[in-house]
Formats: C-alpha cells, structure tokens, sequence
C-alpha cells in the first residue's frame, strides 16, 4: 500500500472526487473556494476550469455536461463554460448542497447541509426535473455509495457519526428499510465521503481522523489507511483499471504551508466500481 501526493492545490475544502473515464481524468469541486478542479494522471498536472459558484456536489451528465448541486439551487456546466441553472429555491431551510451520487438508471441522491442540526437531509432528484425530499434529520448529510449488487445504498450522517444502510429499488428510486451500519467512535474523527470496491468494502473518511477506514460489508473495520493531514474528507476509485484510490482532503485547522487541502493517490488496494452518470433534462 502506497500513500502519495498528487496535486498539491491546498484547496479550503476539496470535495466529491470524481473519475472521468473518458478523460482518464480526476475531477473535484472546491466548496469553500467556489472552484472545480481536474487532474490528469498521464501529464501530472492539475487545472482550476470553473469558478464563482459554491458547488457542494456534482454528477457527469450523459452528454458530458456536469450537474452542479450548489447554494439552493442545481445547474448544468457544459463543456464550453456555460452555466445554466436548471432549478431554484429547492430548500429555504438549506445551507447548501453536500455530497450527491447517481445512480444506475440516471437519478441522483442529493444531500444537504441544514441551517440546525436537524433540517438537513436527502433529496432524489429523478431524470425529468422531478425533486422528491426523502428524509430530513441531519445537520450534515454525507457521503455515499451504492453496493456492487444495486440492492443497497448506504450513506453517511456526519452530524451523529453514524453509515446507515437501506434497501434500494433500482425501478423506483425507492429506499426503505434504513438500518444502522457504522457507529464512530469520537477518537476515529467524524465520517466523511465514501466509496466502494468490487467486494462490497466500503472506503470511508475521516474528518479529523486523518485517515481513509475500510469497512467490510458487515460493518467490520478490516484496515486504516494514515494520510499526513487532518481533515480527510472523500475518496473515489480511478485509473485506467480502476485500481487507484484518489481522496481529498481539506486544510481545516492545519497550518497554511502544510499539504492539507491536496490530493493523494492511494494504492494497492484493490480496485473500485465505475460511478454512473446522470440524465436530468
């Protein structure tokens, strides 16, 4: 196993990390800094593309656009730099957007951040403009990942510490049966964004934990991995086989000339699934 740094942008917040196939390329959004940024792997460099706008999460749309979740409202980023919002005034009690997936069938799940630590919740945003809250009861919604069989989708509840797991109905959208996953302990740092592997093990970070937790699909914790900074925030899988684990990182309380706020590479641990790209019209 092997932990490296890859693009040292020391960004305010890096976020939902995202591979692009297509590109062979990483993308990330800055939150704090209200900037998205992508890495190529084949030239070791890194590039601010978009800025001005607070995205807390995003998608790759079928047609290469990107779906940005940012401050009460969703816009497509096309690529020759125009921005359309699509949606607005979704949720007068949210702070903003927070982590967000698709899923197979071109849906996304949308967290949020609350203005209490109650108000914050989960929305599923469906391909024909549809918007459904699901649940509300966080003040930080959170990372999430859908198991290798669809039947599953967990997600993560910063504000209690806790992963929950629910059954997931691919035709619907629907989920059901929300079961306690992951309890963390204070001394492990507050769960953060996730991913998945091939097997079922979830990869999940650690706010002020300073390191990435591999959690079986039972909710045993199998491996730690140490990073050089505090605030881990998410990881995805990347790669021309999927095989490296990219994670960011936020700069939190850390000193301005440490490294946190960048990107690391991790390998050697085994290999990731695509993530699946939105259709919204």
């Amino acid at each position: 196993m092997r932990v490296e740094l890859v693009a040292d942008c020391r960004c305010l917040l890096a976020e939902n990390p995202l591979w692009n196939a297509s590109e062979q390329a990483l993308y990330w959004t800055d939150i704090e800094g209200a900037e998205l940024y992508r890495y190529f792997p084949s030239t070791q460099r890194y590039e601010r593309f978009f800025a001005g706008e607070v995205v807390g999460g995003f998608t790759f749309q079928d047609d290469n656009s990107l779906l940005l979740f940012e401050t009460n409202c969703i816009a497509r980023l096309f690529p020759d730099g125009r921005r359309v919002i699509v949606r607005e005034n979704i949720d007068a009690e949210m702070r903003r957007f927070n982590d967000v997936i698709a899923d197979p069938e071109g849906r996304v799940f949308a967290g949020t951040n609350g203005t209490t630590r109650d108000n914050g919740g989960l929305y599923r945003v469906d391909p024909d403009g549809a918007i459904t809250r699901l649940f509300q009861g966080t003040g930080c919604s959170n990372g999430m990942a859908f198991s290798p069989d669809l039947k599953h989708l967990y997600w993560t509840c910063t504000t209690t510490r806790a992963i929950f797991r629910f059954s997931y109905q691919r035709a619907t959208g629907e989920l059901s049966e929300r079961t306690l996953f992951y309890s963390a302990p204070e001394a492990e740092g507050a769960p953060d964004g996730m991913t998945i592997d091939t097997e079922g093990n979830l990869w999940s970070c650690r706010w002020g934990g300073s390191s990435v937790l591999k959690l079986s699909s039972s909710g045993e914790l199998l491996d730690k991995v140490v990073l050089p900074v505090e605030a881990v925030t998410s990881a995805v899988f990347g790669g021309r086989e999927l095989n490296e684990l990219y994670v960011t990182t936020a700069r939190g309380r850390e000193a301005a000339d440490s490294h946190a706020g960048s990107i690391y590479r991790i390998t050697g641990v085994g290999r990731g699934l695509p993530e699946f790209r939105s259709t919204y019209r």
